[in-house]
């Protein structure tokens, strides 16, 4: 049975002394948490629904869930004094760190804001997208959990269910979920070391380095290139026609074999 989110679970688990968050708002309902979360302006502030029904992704595309199918929230975090870049990437390690501890999943990640499930061939389980506002940085993201696979909108698109995964916790991972992203994020706030350390993390996790892929970017251009690596602004680095330059924004597409 799909059930709504248990907000008084949410807020005892999150709302604690440790954890930097200061409220939790769940809705049955919501057009855009990213847009409720700005409109709010209050850092460390929970936005999470049930149903969101107007949500947007990167590049303005439309992203809409059935009710109480998915975990789709955001937060508005501190912009970090360096590498903001890094904070979708970031936000993709904490989720990749929940999918393993709650539901015991395996994901890669896709640069800049996409989680990918290797075990259904690499389809999308969860979007990231990250907004910068005057009082920090949006940070919303939905993965999806129980949907069938005539619920997604897309063949590229998988669920937890889908994976193997049925009856995950929606609340147990909306805590997993925050809980990494304020340890990742911290890291990314501190000091050399600890930012070295999330680097490496994404570069290892990351499934886009090393593959051929194809960057959709403004203006309709469509480039063929080689990922080689990410550098230390949180860039995508590409190789083409024997010359390595860093794409800052855009869409990737993994170029897939003849036999993959």
């Amino acid at each position: 049975m799909r059930e709504s989110l248990d907000r008084e679970a949410l807020h005892e688990a999150l709302v604690t002394p440790g954890q930097p968050w200061t409220g939790v708002d769940v809705h049955p309902a919501l057009g855009s948490t990213n847009l409720e979360a700005a409109r709010l302006a209050q850092p460390w502030r929970v936005v999470v629904t049930d149903h969101q029904q107007a949500g947007r992704g990167r590049l303005g595309r439309a992203w809409d869930t059935p009710a109480n199918t998915s975990v789709t929230l955001s937060v508005l975090l501190p912009a970090p004094d360096q590498g903001r870049g890094w904070l979708p990437l970031a936000t993709g390690l904490a989720v990749r760190d929940a999918l393993a501890e709650v539901a015991d999943v395996d994901s890669g990640l896709k640069w800049p804001n996409d989680v990918l499930l290797p075990s259904d061939g690499e389809r999308k389980v969860c979007g990231i997208l990250c907004e910068l506002q005057p009082a920090g940085i949006v940070v919303g993201l939905g993965i999806n959990v129980d949907q069938d696979r005539d619920e997604l909108p897309v063949d590229t698109a998988t669920s937890l269910r889908l994976a193997g995964a049925p009856d995950v916790s929606r609340e147990r991972l909306v805590v997993a979920v925050l809980t990494h992203l304020a340890r990742w994020h911290g890291d990314l706030s501190g000091a050399g070391p600890a930012r070295a350390g999330l680097h490496a993390a994404y570069r290892k996790a990351c499934l886009t380095i090393g593959r051929d892929v194809e960057l959709h970017v403004a203006g309709g251009d469509v480039r063929r290139a080689r990922a080689v690596g990410i550098d230390d602004e949180g860039r995508l680095v590409v190789s083409s026609a024997g010359s390595e330059y860093a794409v800052a924004a855009g869409d990737v597409v993994h170029v897939r074999s003849a036999t993959g």
